[in-house]
């Protein structure tokens, strides 16, 4: 149980205003929330906000509306748009993140730069000097690589790094942090202790696992320091899955798409084994996960 572990549970929301939220969205923060709770930790709001140019006024309200009508709380973070863009926007620490990535570049054979396109195949475009206008810094990862580590949802995992992400961007051809770092440098301020995502982002925890291990500052972003719950596919009450247009409506968001949150807590109810009577409200959903023997 999450209770009886020796370190305070930390844990965090943190969505992307790059579009209305949609059921996977919603489900994960419900999902946070539950955890968090029921280890009595604490729960921040930690709004992802570097892809400025996807970011609209109304995604980054819907984030505080998601909120509100799932009828979650948190214990820190910003009340509203306003003082999220005045307090604590991730622009507000660029410099931070571009510390740790002069440090990258200085750890051998760790990344590269390079001004190749996503359609560009990695052994035709050339490598370029960091200071390269509009070249993008990845990481090299060796082959083989498998990153291991336990997870509190799927168990005992091993992800090959090598395989799925060989060569991720670290710092965008902006100029600015891609999210892998930005993830590792934000949980480590937070304090982070908790970390749950779908089972779709399995590689980019590894990928985080493993840059993180390449400086003294960031090792501390672990799995021995961090336990990581990567919940399984959406389905339906049939048990069938959900696709990505029943996942995301476009043009409002699941808070539009939905008269009550009843079907996402549904779905939680589904992704944690409990009685469907356990999807009623958040309340009910909290007390059967308190009794459940899951998780």
């Amino acid at each position: 149980m999450l209770s009886t572990s020796p370190a305070p549970v930390v844990s965090r929301l943190a969505p992307t205003p790059s579009g209305f939220l949609h059921l996977g969205n919603a489900v994960n923060f419900v999902l946070t929330w539950l955890l968090t709770r029921r280890a009595q930790g604490t729960l921040h709001l930690r709004i992802d906000d570097l892809d400025r140019a996807r970011l609209r006024p109304q995604y980054l309200e819907n984030i505080f509306r998601t909120i509100d009508w799932l009828g979650l709380d948190y214990d820190h973070g910003p009340s509203g748009p306003d003082d999220f863009e005045r307090n604590y926007s991730q622009l507000h620490r660029l410099p931070e993140y571009e510390a740790v990535l002069q440090k990258l570049t200085r750890v051998p054979n760790l990344l590269y730069a390079s001004s190749r396109s996503r359609t560009d195949s990695a052994v035709a475009a050339p490598v370029v000097p960091f200071n390269t206008p509009g070249a993008a810094w990845r990481a090299q990862v060796p082959v083989p690589t498998a990153i291991r580590f336990p997870d509190a949802w799927q168990g005992e995992t091993a992800v090959r790094l090598d395989q799925l992400m060989p060569d991720f961007v670290v710092r965008k051809k902006d100029g600015v942090a891609a999210y892998q770092v930005a993830s590792v440098v934000d949980d480590l301020r937070l304090g982070t202790t908790l970390i749950v995502r779908g089972l779709d982002l399995q590689a980019s925890t590894a990928a985080q696992l493993w840059l993180a291990r390449q400086l003294p500052t960031t090792a501390p972003f672990s799995a021995v320091r961090i336990r990581f719950y990567h919940h399984g596919l959406l389905t339906d009450a049939e048990g069938l899955k959900l696709s990505k247009s029943q996942q995301r409506p476009l043009a409002t968001g699941i808070v539009g798409e939905t008269a009550t949150p009843r079907p996402v807590y549904a779905a939680v109810a589904r992704l944690l084994g409990l009685p469907l009577a356990a999807g009623e409200s958040l309340g009910v959903l909290q007390a059967a996960l308190a009794v459940a023997r899951t998780l």
